[in-house]
């Protein structure tokens, strides 16, 4: 049986699909709720060598939004849904590997001074004037298909950044082989992890792809990736319904520019 985890991650991809098929369906008003949210980012830092990590509301202000990423519509509800998986209840068979199943939730890791999240769909193309049924048909199809981004931004105090990105990339590396995750009760088989796109964002970056053994004996591969800049960690999990994500290579860079 497929886990609540991976259940909730598949859900997120269908709310922001759903969202998407407006688009297609020639919708021309944009999501922008959050977009008329002062910015809080602070003034430039002074030199000090360890600053303090940003707080929820300072974080919130950072996020990406409708203005920021045009190509894409924006579905913040969907990812706070993702992110109340239970953390005392998800587990691992290897405890290093925990950390994926956490980006993937989107849940908090180590101990942030704040956390912000939303969740990102790219825009399809949407059919042309006049397109026939088999035309818009496709529309839609491709709407479903598109990959769903959760987004989240984390900030910590001292080398609480550091430490978990190296966490991460760790990870890809001890669990390569595979591991399992459960979430209360029900299990997840992750076949592989393996080096994912390349990412050159902020001041380090790793991409991760790993392997999902989903219901039915279908696969999946979703896509992780964590970019930190300062004493900020963005991370990005990526899904697309038809089981094939692709690197949100824009969204990234619009994330992590607006990090300073």
């Amino acid at each position: 049986m497929r886990s609540t985890l991976v259940r909730r991650t598949v859900l997120t991809a269908s709310a922001v699909s759903l969202a998407l098929l407006a688009t297609a369906c020639g919708s021309d008003k944009a999501d922008t709720e959050g977009d008329a949210k002062p910015d809080p980012r602070p003034s430039a830092p002074s030199a000090a060598p360890a600053a303090k990590g940003r707080t929820d509301a300072e974080l919130a202000g950072l996020l990406v939004t409708q203005a920021d990423v045009p190509d894409y519509v924006v579905n913040a509800q969907a990812a706070a849904k993702l992110s109340k998986v239970d953390e005392n209840q998800l587990t691992t068979d290897k405890a290093a590997c925990k950390v994926l199943v956490q980006t993937q939730a989107l849940q908090k890791i180590g101990k942030p001074a704040g956390v912000a999240r939303t969740a990102l769909g790219a825009k399809p193309k949407e059919p042309a004037a006049g397109a026939s049924p088999e035309e818009k048909l496709e529309a839609v199809k491709n709407a479903l298909g598109t990959t769903v981004t959760a987004t989240g931004l984390s900030s910590y105090d001292g080398q609480g950044a550091q430490e978990t990105l190296a966490a991460f990339k760790t990870a890809g590396q001890i669990c390569a082989g595979g591991f399992s995750s459960t979430s209360e009760g029900e299990t997840t088989k992750y076949e592989s992890v393996a080096a994912g796109p390349a990412v050159n964002a902020g001041d380090e970056a790793v991409s991760l792809s790993l392997a999902i053994d989903l219901e039915g004996g279908d696969k999946g591969t979703l896509l992780l990736v964590m970019a930190r800049k300062g004493g900020t960690v963005a991370s990005f999990s990526s899904i697309s319904l038809l089981g094939k994500a692709d690197s949100p290579t824009a969204l990234i860079d619009a994330q992590v520019k607006k990090l300073g």
